[in-house]
């Protein structure tokens, strides 16, 4: 198999905090083989990455896919979140100067993002399946949302007093081009079930960006900073390949020398306290989930989601889930076992496969 690859950056649609012509970038990769280009009716496969995370960290993941269901899937896209990999890096000095991003780039705005790549004239006519870990899950959901570039806006006030603009405008269920959702461990919750466990998700976030503020991001080599990360939790527990990929794709030379982990790990802790787009996503999920099946794959005794909000995703407000199944690892389930998450990817892809072949048996 000859897997091949190309980069792209995108201009994300214009937000209101920022200056008119003044737009964030958002990287993007292609994944393809000669092969799949052939196939007009194969899948596209979109990914989206967890908070700390980059599109790279899916490729041991890609690869499997490909090599597994070489029929079933035309292409596969990853994208960089504004603030993470190589668009952190794009979009540096905005995010350095500009006043009005000292509360960062709200997951709502990757979703903006990703919406309008996916209704651009690229993607017309695709079957889509959309992919995304953790807080990805949530920007995948999302994404269902109508691009906001000079739309209808709400202004609201999050959990830390950030204000955040939504777009009003959803699009209706007929309108949506995406044939399945997959989220993994996707750390989407109602904004009831939030307040009404309060404590122990503030306690969680605490936990999380406190661990973030003071996290290692500088090394004097990329064979410094890979010695170190594979003696350390987390990174020990990743698959090797996985650890790899953010070694040589995570990281970028610092202008005083070495290496240090592209992006702010400021701005990256400014995701977590964000609950708006999970509180978003899970009123979405209710709203399409009777007619686009959502799968869940989690993780086991090391997950991050409570149990009481993986019960509540699957079936609660009108949600529904396809199917829900488990693999052996944490949260980082995609760094720690990328291989069973390809395969439990696969499988949700043949059911998309099925059923479609069936409605058209019967044509």
């Amino acid at each position: 198999m000859s897997l091949q690859t190309a980069s792209f950056v995108f201009d994300c649609p214009q937000n209101v905090r920022d200056a008119p012509g003044q737009v964030l970038k958002m990287a993007a990769k292609q994944y393809w083989t000669p092969a799949s280009m052939t196939n007009s009716h194969g899948l596209v496969l979109l990914f989206a990455h967890c908070i700390g995370g980059h599109k790279e960290q899916w490729e041991p993941t890609i690869e499997r896919i490909f090599a597994l269901r070489p029929g079933i899937v035309r292409e596969v896209w990853a994208f960089d979140w504004q603030t993470h990999g190589e668009s952190a890096v794009l979009n540096s000095q905005l995010l350095r100067t500009s006043p009005s991003r000292v509360y960062g780039v709200s997951a709502l705005e990757w979703s903006d993002a990703i919406a309008a790549f996916v209704n651009s004239p690229r993607m017309r006519g695709k079957r889509i399946v959309p992919i995304g870990h953790s807080a990805g899950a949530g920007t995948m959901s999302a994404s269902i949302f109508l691009p906001s570039a000079f739309g209808n806006y709400l202004l609201i006030m999050n959990f830390c007093g950030m204000i955040r603009v939504l777009t009003t405008k959803d699009k209706l269920v007929s309108e949506i081009p995406y044939a399945s959702f997959i989220l993994i461990e996707p750390t989407i919750i109602s904004r009831d079930l939030f307040y009404a466990y309060l404590e122990d998700r503030a306690g969680q976030m605490e936990f999380v960006v406190a661990a973030t503020t003071a996290r290692r991001e500088r090394w004097r080599s990329r064979e410094d900073a890979h010695s170190w990360m594979s003696k350390r939790v987390p990174w020990e527990l990743w698959d090797p390949r996985v650890v790899r990929k953010l070694n040589e794709h995570g990281l970028a030379d610092a202008p005083d020398g070495g290496v240090a982990i592209k992006g702010d790990r400021l701005q990256e802790a400014l995701s977590y306290p964000d609950v708006q787009p999970h509180f978003d996503a899970a009123q979405e999920l209710c709203r399409i989930s009777l007619n686009i099946p959502v799968h869940f794959i989690w993780g086991g005794e090391g997950s991050l989601v409570p149990q009481f909000v993986q019960d509540a995703l699957a079936k609660s407000d009108g949600r529904v889930a396809a199917s829900v199944t488990r693999i052996d690892a944490g949260h980082m389930v995609v760094q720690e076992q990328p291989d069973a998450v390809a395969d439990k990817i696969c499988a949700v892809l043949d059911t998309i496969e099925s059923f479609e072949a069936q409605g058209r048996s019967k044509l």
